[in-house]
């Protein structure tokens, strides 16, 4: 039994994974996963910006896993095998700074927020 992660054949070329895989070295079954979790992780900070109040826990959420996120892409770039192409680790850097930007953004807008209640 095989240790990849199966997919169809139709869902990756939907995806655009099979593509992506030969530009940036990154295994289509990954880009696939990767892009169906973003789904539920929108549907959660559309769910936040709705709320009228946000708590700071539920804030918190998209920020740690922001970070999380942004680990485990370095994690994946340094570890890889075999590694990503140059234009792999190139989407991998930007994606990873990009990520990090919006947790700061958000730790930002957190702290601007706990501030404006604390006045």
């Amino acid at each position: 039994m095989s240790n990849h992660i199966q997919s169809s054949a139709f869902l990756r070329r939907a995806l655009g994974a099979t593509a992506l895989q030969s530009l940036l070295g990154i295994p289509s079954a990954l880009l696939m996963v990767a892009g169906l979790a973003f789904f539920p992780y929108a549907a959660y900070l559309l769910w936040l910006a709705k709320r009228p109040a946000m708590p700071r826990a539920a804030v918190w959420v998209p920020i740690v896993l922001n970070v999380l996120w942004a680990i485990e892409c370095l994690a994946f770039a340094f570890n890889a095998s075999p590694q990503p192409t140059s234009l792999g680790q190139v989407f991998i850097a930007s994606h990873v700074i990009a990520v990090l930007v919006f947790a700061e953004l958000e730790f930002i807008g957190l702290r601007r927020a706990c501030a404006i209640v604390a006045a």
